[in-house]
């Protein structure tokens, strides 16, 4: 009868293991049988070939109550978290990733009205104005937003003469630089008078033009850009070139200019005129 308890009991604490029961006679129980149980196999030593997972017991916070975040080990399982000017890009909206990339996405852009939107991540206002930006992305698909980071930009945008924050510029082909200002959600106005005013259909009559000379220029000489530009050459206006023969009869002295030779002409017709009276 006591030889089946044990056995019962020992069945219940340990339901998955096998329990072999030895004729020797045990010293601490005398009158029982000795019981040898299989050691425990660890979990790190299991048949299971995939990535190993580290699972650590979440705690209550005791100030609300709620439970704490995972352990660092399963954050690799959630993702990482998307920062906010990643969130609501629309396929109209581009990152710009260096100047180079900003010269050649406006003289690409063709007839499309081209927004350039300069932010900072710890600027609020830029951070406010976001989401509008992007439902006007959704709202004009065919307008092109340009993203500045100006975090990863700085010397681009001091550049650029970009000081405040947000800052947006309107391109458009031949026309270049259409307008450029400062619009957070309290002057919302501002940015939707800008786009219903430009975001017209029109054709330019030339190659897009892009940045000014001047800004390509200084991108050029900043030491801080791989951006290299080679200036256009000046075009010289036709001088006019008056030869004395043109302006002066054969007698007067080609070594006195055209002007003192026609004063000169007026004033000898005035010295006679006057010599005849």
């Amino acid at each position: 009868m006591a030889e089946s308890l044990i056995k019962s009991n020992m069945f219940s604490l340990y339901p998955h293991f096998c329990i072999s029961v030895s004729p020797k006679k045990s010293s601490s129980l005398s009158g029982f049988p000795s019981l040898s149980l299989p050691p425990l196999k660890s979990s790190s030593k299991s048949d299971f070939h995939g990535r190993r997972i580290v699972l650590r017991e979440r705690e209550r916070n005791p100030n609300t109550g709620s439970l704490q975040a995972l352990s660092p080990q399963m954050s690799h399982l959630i993702g990482k978290p998307q920062k906010w000017w990643e969130k609501g890009l629309q396929p109209n909206m581009k990152k710009i990733t260096s100047a180079e990339d900003l010269v050649n996405s406006l003289l690409t852009a063709g007839d499309k009205l081209v927004i350039v939107d300069f932010f900072s991540p710890g600027c609020g206002g830029c951070k406010a104005f976001h989401p509008k930006v992007c439902q006007f992305a959704e709202m004009n698909p065919d307008v092109q937003f340009l993203q500045v980071n100006y975090e990863d930009h700085k010397s681009m945008c001091y550049s650029l003469n970009v000081h405040v924050l947000p800052f947006f510029r309107f391109y458009r082909g031949a026309h270049g630089r259409l307008c450029s200002f400062s619009c957070t959600n309290a002057t919302i106005k501002k940015f939707r008078d800008a786009l219903a005013k430009h975001n017209t259909d029109r054709c330019s009559l030339g190659p897009p033009k892009g940045l000014e000379e001047k800004e390509l220029l200084a991108l050029a000489a900043n030491n801080d850009l791989s951006f290299t530009y080679t200036p256009k050459k000046p075009v010289q206006p036709d001088a006019v070139l008056v030869t004395v023969a043109e302006a002066s009869p054969a007698s007067v002295d080609p070594l006195v200019p055209s002007t003192s030779k026609a004063i000169q002409t007026q004033d000898s017709g005035k010295a006679l005129a006057t010599a005849g009276r």
